[in-house]
């Protein structure tokens, strides 16, 4: 196995796979940070899975995270863990990086590959220069709930994707291009409109390569080829989807760290965090936006504490940063124009928390313009449409100015999210 991986921050790891006879079919589950606000699409997920091993049964969707009773849903999942170990459920590949192909909605099919990343590698803080970076801005009091569910569970199961920037397409496409040739782990329909989803394992050879490929796109010349900068901390892995989960992870291990001999850090399997990677420039890969909901407001002193925020600010569409709302009595925009921030997220964003932490109310960020009108046509709501913005300059801000305001931007439809799948003891 190459030792490359050392200074790359990702690595082969002992992933844990359910044996063959599971429905596969009702052992994945979306990721839990979506239908936050539609319950019923977990009461389904719930009725469909039945008594079968299910990672809905290891896991805590986040419309539960502040239910009163989270401490019993956290032990119940624990529970399961333990038994689901006990009973001789999964297989373990050692060693091993997963090629996968998820077939979406739109039937486009995007591929990635499942390992593990260095949580050493990893910092979350705006204009960090680590070599795995957040890309979006990290709300630090969503992390002490999460470690809640995160630091007594003996498995994780993720739904973090990291994103390379890899234009000449030397890191996935070759292994792509001889799946034909591998070994096949799982080919199955998931649940709930979810699409395909297949996987490969990969042999010891396309490991070593993927490490040289790896250590290419993250040399000073790729970075000065890509972004005209040279010298700097190279930034090969972008967080595209789960940042709080990942910085969840790297709390749990930061923690353990302070009870650990440092000679005894290497070792700990917590150190590490399961992933998908996927290339930034794969044509099925698309950038969506995410809405707001703000819901406990009454819209129409929240539209006018809008104008006063932004004095130049006026209803209608028109140049500058262009915002769509849906309320129980109507529908319109709002216009900033010469806007102090570069995306309407960033422009809509500030306001809002401002305001809520002034008048109260709570928001939620929804994927989908349909369930955004929705949801924001209830009375007590509002809505928030925003422009998609586009993928190609994520690195070059990253490394530029840092963090873009949280919550800019999604990695396709809610349905299109990661499964889980996979897993890893981190205890």
């Amino acid at each position: 196995m190459s030792e490359k991986f050392a200074k790359l921050g990702m690595r082969p790891a002992n992933i844990l796979l359910p044996k063959a006879g599971t429905d596969m079919t009702k052992w994945a589950v979306v990721a839990c940070d979506q239908f936050t606000s539609q319950p019923e699409y977990w009461e389904e997920v719930d009725r469909i899975a039945g008594d079968a091993p299910s990672t809905l049964r290891l896991i805590l969707p986040e419309s539960k995270l502040n239910d009163a009773n989270v401490e019993k849903h956290i032990a119940d999942i624990n529970r399961s863990m333990a038994d689901y170990l006990s009973r001789d459920i999964f297989q373990t590949l050692k060693d091993s990086v997963i090629y996968i192909e998820r077939t979406q909605s739109d039937g486009t099919v995007r591929p990635g590959l499942v390992a593990a990343v260095d949580l050493e590698k990893y910092d979350y803080t705006p204009g960090s220069g680590s070599l795995i970076r957040a890309t979006e801005g990290t709300v630090l009091e969503r992390i002490p709930p999460r470690v809640r569910v995160r630091k007594d569970a003996p498995i994780e199961l993720p739904h973090v994707m990291l994103l390379i920037d890899d234009p000449k397409k030397i890191c996935v496409e070759p292994i792509t291009a001889a799946k034909e040739s591998m070994e096949v782990l799982y080919d199955f329909e998931l649940m709930m409109k979810g699409g395909r989803l297949k996987g490969w394992k990969l042999n010891e050879e396309q490991i070593d390569g993927l490490a040289a490929a790896l250590e290419r796109l993250s040399s000073d010349e790729a970075m000065q080829h890509k972004y005209g900068l040279g010298g700097v901390p190279p930034l090969l892995f972008a967080v595209g989807d789960g940042n709080h989960s990942l910085a969840t992870a790297k709390t749990c291990y930061e923690n353990l760290k302070k009870v650990t001999p440092e000679d005894q850090w290497a070792d700990l399997p917590a150190r590490y965090a399961l992933v998908e990677i996927e290339n930034l420039h794969d044509d099925a890969l698309k950038f969506e936006a995410i809405h707001r909901v703000v819901f406990g407001v009454e819209p129409e002193k929240l539209i006018a504490a809008f104008m006063e925020f932004y004095p130049n600010a006026h209803e209608g569409q028109g140049v500058g940063h262009t915002i769509a709302y849906t309320y129980a009595s109507g529908t319109g925009y709002l216009t900033v124009p010469n806007p102090r921030v570069q995306l309407p997220v960033g422009t809509l964003q500030n306001f809002l928390d401002a305001y809520l932490k002034e008048h109260g109310g709570e928001v939620d960020y929804i994927h989908g313009e349909a369930v955004t009108d929705e949801l924001g046509a209830k009375p007590g709501n509002i809505g928030f449409k925003l422009p998609a913005m586009g993928k190609d300059q994520l690195f070059k801000t990253v490394i530029a100015d840092g963090v873009l305001p949280r919550k800019t931007f999604s990695m396709g439809h809610a349905e299109d999210k990661r499964y889980y799948v996979e897993g890893r003891k981190i205890k």
